[in-house]
């Protein structure tokens, strides 16, 4: 009779619920529980072709990130995203937005410093952190084939300020084995311009050469002779082209738009494209030009003008002709596909080429390959190669070899003609039962990954990444 009494009252039960919710008994949560994800990046770079100082000099920098993300479940459909981090780096390029004050060069009779595109001076612009933060909201439809979502973000340095937010929508077809992403975003940033100290000066001083910044230092021309800085005995240095900066707005727009398909049991590919719109002030007012039309004055050592491109040269500083200037408006389209393949239990190929162009006439090649190799339930490998191709933008030329007669010019080498390979290696521990537990947190993953990056102008980086994701118990 006990027993009866019990299956009755379960039957009964049941058909309370099954008529108070006509739809699915069980929902599936979207994420189970809030996950915490801790990253770090340590990245260091070298080369020869200092955009600072218009393309020639030391590119020596190091850029310190840790990041947390924090995922937070709402209910079965809703999940808030929380994504905060810093960037604490140290900048020898940036360092010579003013040459002069450099702690490694040498002191000129006048008691000036020397400096030099090679060494790095000890100025406010020597090292920085960025600050960003942004948060997102998802939600997902009761059948898991709608999804759509949010995010606001923030982020500052020293010279630059910018507000993001944005949207996207995902809706799965033909048993979830399609989807369909659309998203927009929109970045409204603003310049707190710094330029390089000779030129800001030439300004705050009206032209006259014997007061401020100049006062009681030689001007050199290109022999090493110091010019009559009056101008009554011969051409002085006098960068016309320059002029400070009234839009100080940047702007960018996009859209992206992806298709992912699961092809077989064994492979998946995905196509995508973006289409990006910039306006504003889209140059970088610390980034120095110089014209092979005009001619050329130094400050410092007039013995190490010859070999001011060269490593060896210390002491002596090209005084600049202009500052970077390129279009307001940017028209940038990437456009590619992926491709997985699942050769066995063991291995997974995957494989990424995208194909990019601007009105700016840089176009590009990508190609990326990553083989995953699980040699165990919870230890995987991932070693990987990825090639990069890019023509020059119609405005860039290298040190010394622009014209003032141009409306635009740059020797940024980012915007040059290179090639680019970049290898790299990881290794992952993946529990999703967290059995490993830190305090009140399980962990469910940890990543560690090393990337070589080479270019063929000289640039060579490397790159130390880790992350581990927590879930919170």
């Amino acid at each position: 009779m006990r027993n009866l009494i019990k299956i009755a009252f379960l039957f009964f039960i049941s058909i309370t619920f099954a008529q108070n919710d006509t739809t699915n008994v069980y929902k599936k949560r979207v994420l189970e529980s809030t996950e915490v994800d801790f990253l770090m990046s340590y990245y260091k770079q070298d080369g020869n072709n200092a955009s600072v100082t218009g393309g020639v000099g030391t590119e020596e920098l190091t850029d310190l990130t840790p990041t947390i993300v924090v995922s937070y479940p709402l209910n079965d459909d809703d999940v808030l995203t929380f994504d905060v981090g810093i960037s604490a780096y140290t900048s020898a390029s940036s360092s010579n937005l003013n040459p002069f004050d450099s702690s490694g060069a040498s002191t000129g009779e006048d008691g000036r410093t020397e400096g030099s595109p090679w060494v790095a001076s000890s100025g406010a612009s020597q090292s920085d952190t960025w600050v960003g933060a942004k948060a997102g909201y998802s939600h997902s439809s009761d059948d898991r084939n709608f999804i759509w979502g949010g995010h606001l973000s923030f982020s500052t340095e020293y010279d630059y300020t910018s507000i993001g937010f944005g949207g996207s929508v995902a809706k799965l077809f033909n048993q979830k084995n399609t989807e369909l992403n659309i998203g927009a975003q929109v970045y409204l940033d603003t310049w707190n311009p710094e330029y390089p100290t000779e030129l800001d000066t030439y300004i705050e001083a009206g032209g006259d050469l014997n007061i401020l910044f100049f006062y009681n230092t030689d001007i050199l021309d290109q022999d090493g002779n110091a010019i009559d800085k009056s101008g009554n005995n011969g051409p002085i240095w006098s960068p016309s082209n320059f002029s400070l900066i009234n839009d100080k707005e940047r702007n960018s727009y996009s859209v992206s738009v992806s298709v992912s398909q699961i092809l077989s049991k064994k492979s998946q590919g995905a196509l995508f494209f973006d289409l990006v719109q910039q306006q504003g002030w889209l140059s970088n007012p610390m980034q120095r030009v110089y014209f092979k039309d005009k001619n050329n004055y130094y400050i410092g050592n007039p013995e190490s003008i010859p070999v001011y491109t060269s490593k060896e040269n210390t002491d002596v500083f090209h005084l600049a002709d202009d500052i970077e200037k390129l279009p307001d408006t940017r028209f940038k389209v990437p456009i590619g596909f992926r491709f997985n393949y699942f050769i066995n239990e063991f291995i997974i190929l995957r494989t990424y080429y995208r194909y990019y162009f601007d009105d700016w006439g840089v176009n590009s090649h990508t190609a990326n390959i990553e083989v995953p190799i699980k040699i165990s339930d919870k230890f995987t490998l991932y070693p990987s190669f990825r090639y990069y191709t890019q023509t020059a933008a119609d405005y860039f030329a290298p040190y010394n070899e622009n014209l003032s007669t141009d409306t635009y010019y740059t020797s940024d080498y980012d915007l040059s003609k290179f090639n680019a390979n970049q290898y790299g290696f990881g290794v992952s521990y993946t529990d999703i039962f967290t059995k490993a537990h830190l305090w009140n947190f399980g962990i469910k993953n940890i990543d560690l990954k090393f990337h070589q990056y080479d270019r063929s102008n000289g640039l060579s980086a490397w790159i130390i990444s880790g992350a581990i994701k927590f879930v919170v118990q």
